[in-house]
């Protein structure tokens, strides 16, 4: 099959989408596919007519993710075409000729639904959940709003962070509290606050990721992952980060977090945290693949914190680890997500 391997774009996760995209991109050629790797924001910026992106070499450099998070504003004045376009020159020419389109885009943007909602428009099918189930999940919020009464969550409250209203959230905002902003992943800007400082500093970077904020209730307990794939729950994994939190540089960087996979719990455990995955995956009407995050307590209840419908695929992220722990090879999975996704979108979902 063709198949165009889009990552890169203007999150804040671009350079783990990158990261992802190349190791896809490499993983897919392996099994006789034809597959360019394209970065959704520059396109074919740069490349000669005569190249074939089916043939030009993955960058090898791409696969390891710096430890700081990609400053923006560089990279949008670095682009030649200084159009408002999210969209890089070609990249929807390429795509309309392709079979499929491997999404290896992480964070707003990409996995936030308009992406997929512009490649329905194109006819072209692609990896993963829809665009109504992208959308829904990337909204911390709203995700909560519809799973709350199936699972159980954390208490929470979403506000707008302003520089009028910050004090008095600082100030009355219940402790221990974790600061997330709405629709980031990879962790990035958010905070777990003991103490109203701390509180206030995560408050202010809110303000700077756009305002829109979940205060959530800290639950202490075990980190523990779920991947859901083709509709069935992998083997869980459990994050033990080396420092307090499991933070941006902490999920990319070779060793600076424990994680154990099948996770050492109770079986009675691993079946919550299955079945809540599940359920989860159901209520808000995904497809294909995506990795739902808990926090468990001494007591064994799995408190749901939010799923990603487009986890990283990177050398060191948790999907591909839960794969392997029931003999699914990294190039499987890569062929198995196509595949099923494809069966998705020929069904409509």
């Amino acid at each position: 099959m063709k198949i165009v391997v889009l990552a890169g774009g203007l999150s804040p996760e671009r350079n783990v989408s990158l990261s992802s995209g190349a190791m896809v991109c490499e993983a897919l050629r392996a099994r006789g596919h034809q597959a360019a790797l394209v970065d959704l924001f520059f396109g074919l910026e740069g490349r000669s007519p005569a190249e074939d992106p089916y043939e030009a070499p993955v960058p090898q450099e791409l696969k390891k993710v710096s430890p700081q998070a990609p400053d923006l504003d560089q990279v949008r004045r670095s682009r030649k075409d200084q159009s408002p376009s999210s969209i890089g020159p070609g990249v929807l020419e390429l795509c309309a000729g392709a079979d499929v389109v491997f999404l290896a885009l992480h964070g707003a943007c990409g996995e936030d639904g308009r992406v997929q909602a512009a490649l329905d428009l194109l006819g072209v099918p692609y990896t993963g959940s829809g665009c109504l189930g992208s959308a829904i999940a990337m909204d911390k919020d709203m995700t909560k709003r519809l799973v709350a009464g199936l699972v159980t969550t954390p208490r929470w409250e979403t506000v707008t962070v302003t520089e009028e209203n910050l004090e008095e959230l600082a100030e009355k905002t219940p402790l221990p509290a974790v600061v997330k902003p709405i629709a980031n992943g990879s962790s990035i800007g958010v905070t777990i606050a003991h103490d109203r400082e701390t509180l206030r500093r995560g408050l202010e970077e809110s303000i700077r990721l756009g305002g829109r904020t979940v205060l959530e209730q800290y639950i202490k307990g075990r980190e523990i992952q779920v991947a859901v794939l083709d509709g069935k729950a992998l083997p869980s994994i459990e994050i033990i980060p080396q420092a307090e939190f499991y933070d941006y540089e902490n999920k990319y960087q070779p060793g600076a977090a424990k994680e154990v996979c099948p996770a050492e719990i109770p079986p009675e455990w691993e079946k919550k945290v299955g079945e809540a995955a599940q359920t989860v995956f159901q209520a808000i009407g995904l497809s294909v693949y995506a990795r739902a995050d808990f926090i468990v307590p001494e007591d064994g209840t799995p408190y749901f914190l939010e799923i990603n419908t487009l986890p990283g695929m990177t050398p060191t992220s948790l999907v591909p680890q839960e794969a392997a722990a029931v003999g699914i090879s990294y190039g499987e999975l890569c062929e198995t997500i196509v595949k099923a996704s494809l069966k998705a979108r020929k069904e409509g979902a």
